[in-house]
């Protein structure tokens, strides 16, 4: 049992569900983007959608895509921190499907990206990210994640990983996603550390590869 378990996580507001988790989905979308946030469309699934507004779920799903962690004392003002920096926002009640009950679809613009993250807090603060650009992912957040974007072709997979290796780093979890042979394909890839910002650049300027981003460890502990 670790720590984390016994207490909870750090964090402002009432539920670790609702708000930190909620939070840390946030991050993710606003990590992925990597550009300030401009507007967002949000889609609150079941208990989300009807709980959500007083756990503070809404609060904190802002503040996590304007950069904020769920310990920051800045959550409870998300909406007026959002409005400051130009942020604009709506929220809806979404139908996902067979998915978690606190699970919420965030769609994401600054001036020149886009994105859309779907994902899960599934208790005490934790995570689960199922979907980057409509495309399956797996991964918590727990660990520095690389993310990548890129045409499918033969042997992208071990090249990636061997010029992470090369890195000296070391790959916990790896979850791979393609529309269609050939076609776009999504690759998450959960690391025992961050990339350096060499392995990261000599990536990105790979021909097939269209986009990439190097999401830090999201999780106390």
């Amino acid at each position: 049992m670790s720590l984390l378990d016994m207490i909870g996580p750090v964090m402002i507001g009432p539920s670790s569900s609702h708000t930190a988790g909620a939070c840390r989905l946030g991050l993710v979308a606003h990590h992925l983007l990597g550009e300030p946030p401009r507007a967002a469309r949000i889609g609150l699934h079941a208990s989300f959608a009807k709980t959500g507004r007083g756990h503070g779920t809404h609060l904190a799903l802002i503040a996590g895509l304007l950069g904020m962690r769920p310990d920051d004392q800045r959550l409870p003002a998300a909406f007026e921190e959002a409005q400051a920096q130009g942020l604009t926002f709506e929220f809806h009640d979404a139908d996902l499907g067979d998915v978690h009950p606190n699970t919420a679809l965030i769609e994401v613009s600054g001036d020149s990206q886009r994105v859309t993250v779907q994902g899960s807090s599934t208790g005490g603060g934790v995570i689960l990210v199922t979907h980057v650009q409509g495309l399956g992912v797996n991964f918590s957040g727990a660990s520095p994640t690389l993310i990548l974007r890129y045409t499918d072709a033969v042997g992208m997979i071990a090249r990636i990983a061997t010029t992470i290796a090369a890195d000296g780093v070391n790959i916990a979890t790896l979850t791979c996603t393609r529309v269609a042979r050939g076609g776009q394909a999504l690759l998450a890839v959960e690391l025992d550390q961050p990339l350096s910002a060499e392995a990261q650049a000599f990536l990105a300027r790979w021909a097939d590869v269209n986009w990439l981003r190097m999401l830090p460890k999201l999780m106390d502990g």
